[in-house]
């Protein structure tokens, strides 16, 4: 597959890494010239430095009828002006667009984007999933209040590492969105045991985050 990744950092790096094989063909676009040549040397691939959502950045890297489009970029307007131009000028057969702001999600789609991601959204999705629809409210409903996202990685010495989620009592006001244990990304439940290296992706509220990450890193 030919497969575009405009703008971007550590998302592209990730997204690079996974498609990086000898069946796809990259073509990388990014508006920062420091990026591009980090994401130049992480990934032994040629860059090309440009803002995605001008024509002859397009043009010159040659996304010429390429299979997917993804657009990375942290200003939600840039990564639409870079799908629509690639779809409607370019050829392209899917653009995947990034959106911070996750009312632009049906906005965008509206104006004929194919694919379009929040993270936001995402996150708010799997709070839904893994909470009751009470605990869901006493965390959502907290005014001028943002949520936050963070990353905790297991080490054997914690007391919570080798028990089922059930059996913790973990505090109300987190929450274990989801978990990555090399190479799957478990969406976890009651029954899921903790183990080692496991790299916890954790939901709080800022006044809650310390608590939270206290209760985690206890040791045995």
């Amino acid at each position: 597959m030919k497969i575009v990744i405009a703008g971007g950092y550590q998302a592209a790096d990730y997204i690079i890494k996974k498609f990086k094989t000898t069946s796809n063909k990259l073509i990388v676009i990014n508006e920062s010239r420091e990026v591009a040549q980090y994401l130049t040397k992480s990934n032994q691939i040629p860059v090309f430095y440009g803002e995605p959502y001008k024509y002859f950045v397009l043009e010159e890297a040659n996304v010429e009828d390429a299979d997917i489009f993804v657009a990375l970029s942290k200003i939600d307007t840039d990564n639409y002006i870079s799908c629509l131009l690639a779809k409607k000028v370019f050829n392209v057969k899917k653009c995947i667009c990034i959106v911070n702001n996750p009312k632009n999600v049906d906005v965008f789609r509206d104006l004929g984007i194919d694919s379009v991601v929040s993270s936001t959204q995402l996150l708010a999705t799997s709070v839904m999933n893994e909470s009751s629809l009470e605990d869901l409210i006493k965390t959502m409903s907290l005014e001028d209040e943002k949520i936050v996202l963070t990353e905790v990685v297991m080490k054997a010495t914690y007391e919570i590492v080798n028990k089922r989620i059930a059996d913790i009592n973990f505090p109300k006001t987190g929450n274990i969105s989801c978990i990555y244990r090399k190479p799957s990304v478990i969406i976890p439940n009651g029954s899921t045991i903790i183990l080692p290296k496991d790299k916890l992706l954790v939901v709080t509220t800022p006044n809650h985050q310390k608590e939270v990450l206290a209760f985690i890193q206890k040791s045995k």
